[in-house]
């Protein structure tokens, strides 16, 4: 067998579906087992695409374990000779399979592989590529340094924004979301550490990985990743858990710092939580002028049977092409398009001012939307 794929699901019904066929559709020709570890969603998410996708193994736990422990328990079972750690909120390509198989064979010393994830309006996700997040790394992170110079080599090596996204890349961190590694590896490693709960996981395993001899690679292959990190950098609740959970790296792997980094990092987490609150109450004085929304924005629809797209949807106006101005919602069928040419549309006609983009899906009605993540 040449692949396992390995998703943990929490709530995603639909995008955990959508993500199921797009695996489905990127798999044609491969050998391989998909694996979904449902982390006690509460909902029918797992009844609703077992329905659609019965050679799919699904473990349902009775309670939330977290990422990591979850992902394990799919790992130490995997029989594929590569495992991709998928997110339930993704869309992957056929491309991204077959170059990351071809650059795993090609390169012995390749134990995981990231591709160039982005949001769903087709805008380059940052966390695609990361470095180790030494403390210098991280204390430009946390007091937003690496922000004033996002091009910089020496203030910016958490997110590499320096290096082309566009090109192959040596790189440190790979995100959790997506990651194509040596199945043999990853057992031997034991999989992700389960002191992290959710996220950092992937920080401390793609650091073991490199211990381990092997090499972490990013491929500007294009996928679909709804929720992304910025998701929740206005959250407090992410600031306290992001930040504990490089706590908990920093004891694992930077034991002499503990004494000086703790107290920095502590002091980061109180600006940083600071600041969600600020941003917080301001939009919630100023909504209007601190969010853009689509809502209320003219339709383009993309489809060879678009009257009945805009029928089942209740669109009552709309065009077929993307006008060269303004503001527009765009809604592709994957009813007359894959996945894969989806994933490739959006990657050539985004536009994160303009342009907001969902996606129809015809099997059962529903359009996904970011919204939902």
């Amino acid at each position: 067998m040449e692949l396992t794929v390995v998703i943990v699901n929490y709530r995603v019904k639909y995008l955990l579906e959508q993500t199921l066929r797009s695996v489905e559709q990127a798999m044609q020709g491969i050998t391989g087992e998909v694996i979904v570890v449902d982390n006690l969603s509460g909902d029918d998410s797992i009844a609703f695409s077992r329905e659609r996708h019965p050679d799919v193994t699904f473990i349902e736990n009775q309670e939330n374990v977290g990422f990591a422990r979850a992902n394990n328990q799919a790992i130490m079972q995997a029989r594929g000779e590569y495992t991709l750690i998928l997110n339930p909120d993704a869309i992957i390509t056929p491309r991204c399979l077959q170059e990351g198989i071809a650059w795993m064979k090609s390169h012995p010393k390749c134990g995981a592989i990231g591709a160039r994830m982005m949001d769903a309006n087709g805008v380059f996700l940052p966390e695609s590529k990361r470095s180790f997040p030494t403390p210098w790394v991280s204390f430009c992170k946390i007091f937003g340094l690496s922000k004033l110079f996002p091009r910089s080599p020496w203030f910016a090596k958490y997110h590499l924004r320096y290096l082309s996204d566009r090109e192959p890349q040596c790189i440190d961190i790979l995100s959790g979301a997506y990651m194509l590694c040596r199945t043999h590896v990853l057992q031997q490693l034991g999989g992700f550490d389960e002191d992290f709960f959710m996220y950092g996981e992937d920080i401390d395993l793609s650091y073991r990985i490199v211990q381990a001899g092997y090499e972490n690679w990013f491929l500007p292959t294009p996928m679909i990743h709804y929720k992304g990190e910025s998701t929740h950098k206005d959250s407090m609740r992410y600031v306290k858990v992001f930040y504990d959970a490089m706590l908990i790296f920093y004891r694992k792997h930077f034991p002499r710092f503990n004494v000086i980094f703790y107290p920095v990092v502590k002091l980061g987490v109180m600006v940083r939580a600071s600041m969600a609150m600020a941003r917080r109450l301001f939009k919630r004085l100023l909504p209007a002028s601190s969010k853009t929304t689509s809502e209320g924005w003219p339709w383009v629809i993309i489809s060879t049977d678009a009257d009945s797209v805009s029928s089942q949807c209740r669109i009552s106006s709309y065009v077929t092409t993307i006008p060269d101005s303004g503001n527009y919602n765009v809604l592709i069928d994957d009813g007359s398009h894959t996945l894969a040419q989806v994933v490739d549309y959006i990657h050539d006609h985004s536009d994160q001012n303009r342009l907001s983009f969902h996606i129809y899906a015809a099997s059962h009605g529903v359009i996904i939307s970011p919204k939902m993540s």
